[in-house]
């Protein structure tokens, strides 16, 4: 029986054990922003022993661990090759096919210093709206490979479009193609090993990203690898939003249209996000791979006009080149800034300078969707948006379907297409990759794709949020307490 003193005694020792885990998560944390700290500590503090659980989880910190290492040779080159293009632009020796390039040399040079991002402009982009596009195009382009098939996604499911890639996989593997396959441990967490045999019989190889050390347990909930990319024979690629699964189709009762953004790439872009794919495979599957051929690879043929940096970040970056680019779109933008989002919690540069910019007369529209999948995210975002609605940004509710779009595009010239959310957790805790185009055809196309979706939408006034109810209210302000763990 439960005593008094025994009750007391157990209340002192989770105190004192409370106290050391706390002591561990600041000692651990320092590097942590401070905000993230201090909501630890208020989880540890309100649920005891459980919150330290929940820190195992999700708060494990893997910054400034290098995690994608370059042998020397590999590391020379990136540095030759970065060192050359700088010095054309600074120069002023580069030609761009579009004179608008030369207002965003800052932006090209950021993402050359922060990321080694290459620029190149013989790129011919096709940009999908819809997963049907997307998956018909990408299953003709498997089909009339040669040489070599590469593919990253956060999420594979068992389903039929699951299946149907496994099967056309698996066939290019028997007829001596170089096949990969790259997953995430936790976004196919539910996905059994023996779902890839048929393809590792016939040749291909596969790989999983941070595998749960138990079956379908992972504790690294966070530090996914968030990213979608696809490269065929070295001279097709693909990256975006789209997961393979059939609710990317919008053949899902709960979801339904499924509204998206992926690019097809032809030109020398590709053989950075090759570059992108080669290093995480190498990570994850600790194949022995000379990145080197890949660094110098080139396109058969100039197939367009459109410039474009692949940039990558990740909790293991020096620098958030993502954010830094998003910000960068943001105070460069003089007439409007485009973004469509699914999750909407910005980090406080983000905050202030959509602010600062909408303040300063620019036309900031911003669609998120009409219903989530994460509901405390949902009302987080919406925490968000009643000061920046104040300062003038525009926000809108999609309404016709779910919108998983990450896309930017400004003042008709600049945009970015990828994997990264416009929220903390693809700033800092997830593996992502954008394309940062700069071409007026593209812009204008992404505009259009747009202007079409505010149509299918529903603007979220400023009289309308101050009008929410008390429960609303409470929801957006316990959501917005934990928005650093969301």
């Amino acid at each position: 029986m439960l005593t008094f003193s025994s009750l007391y005694n157990l209340i002192s020792y989770l105190f004192i054990l409370n106290i050391i885990f706390a002591a561990f998560v600041i000692l651990f944390e320092r590097r942590r922003n401070p905000n993230d700290t201090l909501v630890w500590l208020m989880i540890l503090l309100f649920v005891p022993v459980v919150g330290f659980i929940f820190y195992l989880f999700l708060g494990q910190s893997l910054r400034k661990e290098s995690l994608f290492t370059l042998k020397t040779e590999e590391e020379l080159e990136v540095i030759r090759s970065v060192y050359l293009q700088k010095a054309h632009l600074n120069d002023r020796q580069y030609k761009f096919f579009e004179s608008k390039s030369y207002f965003h040399l800052d932006t090209i040079n950021l993402f050359l210093k922060d990321n080694n991002a290459l620029f190149s402009q013989d790129n011919n982009v096709e940009i999908f709206s819809t997963g049907v596009h997307k998956f018909n195009t990408l299953v003709e382009d498997i089909k009339n490979a040669k040489y070599s098939i590469h593919m990253e996604y956060y999420i594979i499911r068992n389903d039929s479009l699951g299946r149907k890639i496994i099967e056309l996989l698996t066939e290019k593997a028997k007829e001596g193609l170089e096949v990969r396959l790259l997953y995430d441990g936790m976004g196919c967490i539910r996905l059994k090993r023996s779902f890839f045999t048929p393809l590792i019989k016939a040749g291909g190889k596969v790989a999983e990203f941070f595998p749960p050390f138990v079956p379908y347990v992972n504790l690294r909930i966070n530090y996914r690898n968030h990213r979608k990319i696809t490269v065929i024979d070295g001279q097709i690629g693909y990256t975006g939003g789209l997961n393979i699964g059939n609710e990317y189709l919008g053949l899902s009762k709960r979801f339904g249209y499924w509204r998206d953004i992926h690019l097809r790439i032809q030109g020398s872009a590709v053989a950075n996000l090759q570059f992108r794919f080669l290093l995480d495979w190498r990570f994850a599957s600790k194949e022995e791979i000379t990145l080197t051929k890949y660094i110098l690879e080139q396109p058969s043929a100039i197939h367009g006009r459109t410039g474009i940096q692949i940039v990558s970040s990740g909790p293991d970056s020096q620098w958030q080149s993502i954010r830094n680019g998003y910000l960068k779109m943001i105070y460069t933008a003089r007439n409007h800034l485009y973004i469509e989002t699914p999750y909407f919690i910005p980090d406080e540069s983000i905050f202030n300078a959509l602010k600062l910019a909408a303040l300063s007369g620019v036309d900031i529209r911003v669609i998120v969707p009409g219903k989530s999948d994460h509901i405390f995210v949902y009302w987080a975002g919406l925490s968000y948006m009643g000061e920046l609605l104040e300062a003038g940004v525009r926000f809108f509710h999609y309404n016709k379907g779910f919108v998983h779009s990450k896309m930017a595009t400004s003042d008709g010239f600049i945009s970015s297409v990828g994997t990264a959310n416009l929220d903390l957790r693809s700033f800092k805790v997830n593996f992502e990759i954008n394309a940062f185009m700069y071409s007026t055809e593209k812009a204008q196309e992404l505009e259009s794709i747009f202007i079409k979706d505010m149509f299918d939408s529903t603007e979220l006034t400023l009289d309308n949020y101050k009008n929410r109810s008390f429960k609303t209210k409470t929801k957006e302000s316990i959501s917005r307490l934990f928005s650093p763990l969301l």
